[in-house]
């Protein structure tokens, strides 16, 4: 009797653990906003039709292998980007991807491989961002994406550099004299769901005490076609966002930017959290694009600064020293990446700096210039 017993207990106890080993392979979710989401959403984005299908964890990362490993072997690096934010992800009528971010993912690539043009592009959703980088389908998201704490602990996942500090703001039509929250009791308020600014937009019309009925959309251009359209007197995105898209609306003279900002928005490339050498590669490089620029180092003078004798220079170039292939990679990783897709100032000139755009550099520019940007020393 008693050994029928024991037998019992030790089948209770093994389904107990199984069920908990299910329970712990959930894949992390984006985070979700608690207003409802109206009758008829619009449907998530299609990916182009050049951009590769979704593979696998197992094919993307093998298991056992770091991710540069991976990334070395496949010869090719794997980037999570944006396809309909001109400016800063942005999919042209060619078939190529362009941006402001998309060029943080050539960076990186130029550094790891010596080609910034060995990427392959992964167009994906807000939704859809975070389980394609938590299953391994990428090697790096580089999509406007906020950097939060829950995004940086619970999600798994840790931030780099800020590479754009930005700000949520608003969108409106001129003809309706809105200038504050205030002015907007019971309006329509377009908004990307499973986004930061969706949950900002519940807390700032809250604590303004404003009611509101959010209309959700999937990805940036319904959002966009349904204010355009009229079906709700708002659309909030962040500012960068906000310009962006008013550069490309029918009749942009009939709409304004309020002046409004409702949060805080830095943004950056995001990888994995546990691979410490995958993100110092990543954070690196980038840091050495906000370098070049403070030393003057661009894309078209790189060759003549080989002979600096300042050290910090020689340092940041692989002339001298080993900070390259301490991390596992060329020693003349930053060379590569300046040389190849130029500086922090070089690229944010090329994307933000021009029509339709022409964003001002403000907190993105370098601190000698009172800006927010600087880079940690190459030491």
């Amino acid at each position: 009797m008693r050994k029928s017993y024991l037998i019992i207990v030790s089948l209770l106890l093994v389904a107990a653990m199984l069920v908990t080993a299910c329970g712990a392979a959930s894949t992390p979710e984006a985070d979700q906003s608690s207003q409802p989401a109206p009758a008829e959403q619009a449907p998530a984005e299609q990916a182009p039709a050049d951009s590769a299908p979704a593979e696998s964890a197992a094919q993307e990362q093998p298991a056992g292998k770091s991710t540069l490993e991976t990334v070395k072997e496949r010869g090719k690096l794997v980037c999570g980007v944006n396809q309909a934010v001109p400016g800063f992800g942005y999919l042209t009528p060619e078939g190529d991807f362009e941006g402001f971010d998309v060029d943080a993912c050539k960076a990186v690539a130029a550094a790891v491989l010596g080609d910034a043009n060995a990427v392959e592009y992964r167009a994906l959703t807000a939704q859809d961002r975070f389980p394609a980088l938590a299953n391994g389908e990428i090697d790096l998201l580089s999509r406007n994406t906020t950097w939060t704490m829950s995004r940086d602990t619970s999600l798994g996942f840790d931030f780099t550099v800020i590479t754009f500090y930005d700000g949520q703001g608003m969108m409106v039509r001129k003809a309706d004299n809105i200038k504050s929250l205030q002015d907007l009791e019971g309006a329509s308020i377009c908004v990307q769901t499973g986004t930061t600014t969706e949950l900002n937009l519940a807390d700032q019309m809250a604590a303004a005490g404003v009611t509101y009925t959010p209309v959700v959309f999937q990805d940036a251009p319904s959002t966009v076609k349904a204010y355009e359209e009229g079906q709700c007197d708002a659309f909030t995105t962040d500012k960068s966002g906000l310009v962006s898209q008013f550069a490309v609306l029918a009749n942009p003279d009939e709409h304004e930017i309020m002046d409004v900002t409702l949060s805080k928005e830095p943004l950056g490339p995001v990888v994995r959290h546990g691979d410490n050498q995958w993100k110092d590669i990543v954070t690196w490089t980038l840091f050495s694009l906000i370098a070049g620029e403070e030393w003057g180092i661009t894309s078209q003078n790189i060759d003549e600064f080989m002979t600096s004798e300042e050290p910090e220079v020689k340092r940041l170039l692989g002339v001298e020293g080993d900070l390259g292939t301490g991390t596992g990679i060329s020693n003349d990783f930053a060379y590569q990446a300046i040389k190849q897709v130029g500086n922090y100032g070089e690229i944010y000139d090329r994307h933000l700096a021009v029509e339709p755009f022409n964003l001002a550099r403000a907190q993105n520019a370098l601190y000698t210039d009172g800006g927010l940007m600087y880079s940690p020393p190459f030491r």
